[in-house]
Parts: C-alpha cells; sequence; structure tokens
C-alpha cells in the first residue's frame, strides 16, 4: 500500500499543494486544474426528487434490498441503455453499484483468476491498476497512438492465454477523447478472433461515466453494439454532478458470455466486497432522472475559453471530443514543467500520473474565470522553455 500510495501520488500531491497555496495566496490567485470534481451543481431536479423522497414515510425503504439493487430502478435504467446501446436491455442485465469506482471492482472480482490480464490503454484513469491487483489480476499496459485513439495492432500483440478483458475508457480520462465505432467494431473482431483462437471468451469493458459530457454533436458509440462479449460499468458522477453520492451501474449485453455465471458472480461480489448494495435513497433518485443531466453548454464554453487559452501560449495538443480534460504535451520533462507552472501559481497533473509522460493534464471543471485568469501564467512558462 506504501508502494502504490507514492505510484498514485500526483494528483494528491497537487491537491495538497492547491490547499496550501489557496491558503497562502488568496482563493483567488490559484488557479487549480488538478482535480475532475465537478463544480456545477446538481441539476434542480435531482433537488426536486430528493425532497420528496426524503419525505417519504413508507416502512421499508432503507431496509435491504435485493445485492443487484431495487428491480423498478433497474428496469428504469435498462430502458435508457437499451435506446443508448441499440440492444435489448431488461433489469436482470443491470447490477447497481457504489458509483462506477464500485462497478469495476465487482467486475474484477467476478472475472479475475490470480495472474489473469487486463488491457489497459495509456493514458489511463490512474486507479485501474488498483483495481485490477485488488482482485489478483496483472495489469498489461497498451500505449494509444499520437491522437490517443486505438492502437489496434498493439493490443493484438498484447493478447494472450492470460488476457481476461481489454478495459476501455471512452470519453477518455485524462485525454477526452471518443473511440469511433469503427475501431470498437475492429477491436471487437480482434478479441473475439483471439478467444476463439485461445478457446476462451475476452471481455470488452468500457467504463463511461462521461458518456453524456460530449461536444460538437458526437454521439459516444456502443460498445454493446461492437461485441455481445461487452460490459459498460458507469456512474452519475459526472453527469448528473453526485460523485459524492457513490451511485453507479454494470450493465452487461443481453448475449454475454456465461451471463447467468456472471451476473452471479457480480451480485456475490457486491456484497462480499462490503458495498451490499448501492445507497438506497440514491438508487430511488436516479430512477426518476434518467433522461436529466447538468447544462453540457457550460463545458463546451470552458474547453472553448481553454483551447483558446492554450493556442495563445502556443502548447500543441488534441482537442477533446468529451469529458472535461485536456491533456496538451510539454516541451520539457512533465514533471519539473509542472513545478514551472506552480511558479505561476498553476496546478496540472503530469501525464506520467497517467501512464503518459510528456504531457499535463488540466482539468476544466471550473469557473471560467479560472481558465482565463491562467493565460498569462502559461504564456510565461511556455516563453521559459
Amino acid at each position: 500500500m506504501l508502494a502504490f500510495a507514492e505510484n498514485s501520488s500526483w494528483i494528491r500531491k497537487m491537491f495538497e499543494e492547491g490547499a496550501r497555496m489557496r491558503a497562502t495566496f488568496g482563493s483567488e490567485n490559484v488557479f487549480d486544474f488538478s482535480l475532475g470534481n465537478p463544480d456545477l451543481a446538481p441539476p434542480p431536479q435531482f433537488t426536486q426528487v430528493l425532497a420528496e423522497l426524503v419525505q417519504d414515510a413508507t416502512p421499508g425503504l432503507h431496509a435491504y434490498m435485493p445485492n443487484s439493487g431495487y428491480p423498478q430502478v433497474r428496469e428504469a435504467l435498462a430502458a435508457r441503455l437499451t435506446q443508448e446501446q441499440g440492444v435489448t436491455i431488461t433489469a436482470s442485465d443491470v447490477l447497481m453499484t457504489c458509483g462506477a469506482a464500485g462497478g469495476l471492482n465487482v467486475i474484477m472480482k467476478a472475472l479475475l483468476n490470480p495472474g489473469d490480464e487486463v488491457i489497459i490503454l495509456s493514458p489511463f484513469f490512474v486507479e485501474y491498476t488498483f483495481y485490477i491487483d485488488n482482485h489478483g489480476g496483472v495489469t498489461t499496459i497498451v500505449a494509444t497512438d499520437d491522437e490517443f485513439n486505438l492502437d489496434l495492432s498493439a493490443i493484438e500483440a498484447a493478447l494472450n492465454e492470460k488476457t481476461k478483458a481489454v478495459l476501455i475508457n471512452s470519453p477518455n480520462n485524462p485525454t477526452g477523447q471518443v473511440y469511433s465505432a469503427e475501431s470498437l467494431a475492429a477491436l471487437a473482431r480482434i478479441l473475439e478472433s483471439a478467444g476463439e483462437r485461445l478457446g476462451q471468451s475476452i471481455y470488452l469493458i468500457a467504463d463511461e461515466p462521461y458518456r453524456k459530457i460530449i461536444y460538437d454533436d458526437l454521439a459516444v458509440p456502443s460498445v454493446m453494439a461492437a461485441t455481445r462479449n461487452a460490459i459498460v460499468v458507469s456512474s452519475y458522477s459526472k453527469d448528473l454532478s453526485l460523485p459524492g453520492e457513490r451511485i453507479g451501474y454494470i450493465a452487461v449485453h443481453p448475449e454475454i458470455a456465461e451471463k447467468a455465471a456472471l451476473l452471479n458472480a457480480m451480485t456475490l461480489a457486491n456484497r462480499i466486497l462490503g458495498f451490499v448494495n448501492a445507497p438506497a435513497l440514491m438508487q430511488r433518485a436516479v430512477a426518476r432522472l434518467q433522461e436529466v443531466s447538468v447544462d453540457m453548454s457550460i463545458y463546451a464554453r470552458r474547453r472553448e475559453i481553454f483551447c483558446e487559452v492554450l493556442d495563445a501560449a502556443g502548447f500543441a495538443y488534441v482537442t477533446p471530443k468529451g469529458a472535461f480534460y485536456l491533456f496538451p504535451k510539454t516541451p520539457i520533462d512533465d514533471v519539473e514543467f509542472c513545478k514551472l507552472l506552480l511558479e505561476e501559481k498553476i496546478l496540472a497533473v503530469p501525464g506520467r500520473g497517467f501512464g503518459r509522460p510528456g504531457h499535463i493534464r488540466l482539468a476544466f471543471c471550473v469557473e471560467d474565470k479560472v481558465i482565463r485568469g491562467a493565460a498569462e501564467g502559461f504564456k510565461r512558462v511556455m516563453a521559459r522553455v
């Protein structure tokens, strides 16, 4: 755990440094882009629904329920996922979880034998490696290409008899990239061919908490349309701005291999990992908010402002298609570059924390004035290097 803490410390270090700097210089003089913590308030419909729910005194509302979640909640979610994924999903294909992080741990516990491998794509969410290790798995890291798209040949080369799954994140944290339907279909063909050759199922796990945060009228393609061995895990942390409420879900393709055994294993994992079930109150709330989200135009506006700031400072970057991060290149070592930014009271996270040195992650889930206020500081640092 001490070694893990050291390896995962970049975001925490910046968080602690930001707190120190705000206390020293004042919040208005610090430009903190280190945390992916949504700053938008939950939609007003959430407050209304929550107020109604807490007034409901019906007996048993706070008791245990099936470990997979309330049937009526899973039915409501299945109806939306059927439209979203393009396949008919029922309540029995859905499991409510304690956020996407809880969901990923449930999936890994259900799937992995000791020594099984899970392929993840760099740059990646920093805690994927820990979730895999939690359940005896081994992480295999495969880089995406220069624009953070899937490198299919590299993924194919990494497959072997120990491969149990490929874990993707689209829209991606930290790059904002969205994988195309064509690339997902090609990946699915590679996994199915390898599975037939090796005599095993290789699952495609899609981590999708940013699915609704999308720009330029794009749509996030369905992984279930690509392969029957697809598992989707997501949460309401980003699109409803509820990260602290720890509410999410897992959905499996209705024709997934070994479906009954897999669902039973995940339901058991939900219990024995200590989650027991997803929060009862939040389950009932999100069931009524399936078509509701925060105002995504605010994030779109901030993306445009930040791109203008980076353009003016001379950064090279790939414009994000979704999520609320930018991942520009650094002209020098990314850790050294972050140290120079700190001198301008700008907080960013080195790309090596996400498995991709030579970049920094900038989260734009902050007020417009924070982005604009950092503009001259970015220019000065770029001028120095």
